[in-house]
């Protein structure tokens, strides 16, 4: 394929802007990059796909999301309104993935996946969670992912809240799936819940089970429950931080992504650094929660890569860009607070880093030669300058969802001209209601 008359966001570190360019893609890689009148010259037989000007770049990437939580949407919490993030966990989001089967584990991530597509996000790590269909729910995922044709990498949440037997059944589902033949499209970690939801025992078995140089996907600090879950002596060995305990079990490192981290104190971020573990940053999730605000720059100043997921908010990510920049100026009372190339940090360039660590052969997230072709076309015409230095204040204030006119993975087509190719919106959206309407029903059965 030959992307031609198309104006190249690189988003190499320094990033280009490169007008009237042309991409020349064989095998789902970038093989060459040049003006368009000289790639065409050069390629006068391959299939074209005219660009027609719009700013093409790599496809975003969710750092953290849960595609289970798509039938939440619309959907009534009965009595009184959740009045801490504890009650929404027991009333909304605990009932809510006990009332998933196979059929709405599928439907879930479609309509997440469809979301991903139309808005341009090519790569997302899950977290998931169906403690009524465990065995083979990363399966399942994983067809859909497939079908669609975007890239993912999967883990199932390991919990203490369901019992022991449904905890082990989550540790073997992460260790199938980890070691099982997979589509090149996907990618596994071994998933965890929460500090607040989690023994010693537990993460014992876990780090037991787990092959050797597997890293974790865990919820930490969301709130300060997970604080209050140790020193109220939920864990055997009492004292610490959440951080504190999850370093002394070994958790922590180079492949572990940390998500939320609201309520960490400097300690807790030292070690982070020092083990060189991920975090995710979730702003439209923690205010809907109202958990409070992490301190990303301060992990920034600490050396700890901060990544930008949504938390199963829509994948519409330059939306998260957006919260992220406000909420931290309002927080802190501080316009200076959280400048335009600290979120492109995050959203671009952290990002990509984490995504090469599930995808090291992939290298996504930058339009060169070598790397895939995860590729979005943006029907964006700036009314004043673009430049490389100030395309992150075009996103912040220009960028809207629906910009996003044609979405490519590994070079295959998955949107052209906002037209979906590989998955079929009103069919999904038909059946996901269906699906849905039997969740909502077992979810009420539960109060």
């Amino acid at each position: 394929m030959l992307i031609t008359n198309a104006t190249l966001v690189t988003w190499e570190s320094p990033n280009r802007i490169l007008a009237s360019h042309a991409l020349f893609i064989e095998g789902g890689i970038i093989r060459e990059i040049g003006k368009s009148a000289q790639l065409e010259k050069k390629y006068p037989n391959e299939e074209k796909l005219d660009a027609r000007d719009q700013l093409v770049m790599p496809g975003n990437i969710c750092a953290h999301t849960h595609f289970y939580g798509a039938f939440a949407r619309g959907m009534a919490i009965p009595g009184e309104a959740p009045e801490d993030f504890k009650q929404i966990l027991e009333k909304l989001w605990w009932p809510l993935d006990k009332s998933l089967d196979e059929e709405a584990v599928r439907y879930s991530a479609l309509t997440c996946l469809v979301d991903a597509v139309k808005h341009g996000t090519t790569t997302l790590i899950d977290h998931h969670a169906s403690p009524n269909f465990i065995d083979g729910s990363l399966d399942v995922i994983e067809e859909t992912v497939v079908r669609a044709g975007l890239r993912a990498c999967l883990c199932y949440e390991v919990t203490d809240r369901d019992g022991t037997e449904k905890m082990r059944a989550g540790v073997r589902e992460n260790v199938r799936f980890l070691t099982k033949a997979k589509s090149p499209l996907l990618a596994a970690t071994f998933g965890l819940h929460a500090p607040l939801t989690l023994s010693d025992a537990t993460l014992a078995e876990c780090r037991v089970a787990a092959p050797e140089g597997t890293g974790y996907h865990i919820h930490v600090s969301e709130s300060e429950d997970d604080k209050y879950s140790i020193f109220d002596g939920i864990k055997s060995g009492g004292g610490g931080w959440p951080v504190d305990w999850l370093n002394a079990h070994g958790i922590l490192g180079p492949r572990t992504i940390l998500a939320h981290g609201v309520h960490l104190d400097e300690h807790e971020m030292a070690q982070l650094a020092d083990t060189q573990t991920w975090v995710t940053h979730q702003p439209r999730s923690n205010m809907n929660n109202a958990v409070g605000v992490a301190d990303v720059e301060a992990m920034f100043e600490k050396g700890i890569k901060v990544c930008l997921g949504n938390d199963g908010f829509s994948n519409a990510m330059w939306d998260e860009w957006k919260a992220t920049y406000l909420l931290h100026k309002i927080h802190a009372l501080d316009p200076r607070k959280m400048n335009g190339m600290t979120v492109t940090q995050m959203a671009i360039y952290h990002n990509a880093a984490l995504a090469d660590v599930f995808f090291p052969e992939a290298r996504v997230g930058q339009l060169t030669v070598g790397a895939t072709a995860d590729i979005i076309f943006v029907d964006y015409h700036s009314p004043t300058e673009l430049t490389a230095g100030n395309l992150p204040w075009h996103i912040l204030f220009g960028f809207q969802s629906d910009l996003v006119t044609t979405t490519i993975v590994a070079g295959n087509v998955l949107m052209k001209d906002r037209q979906l190719v590989t998955l079929d919106e009103k069919e999904i959206a038909a059946k996901s209601r269906e699906s849905a309407a039997k969740v909502w029903k077992r979810y009420n059965a539960l109060f």
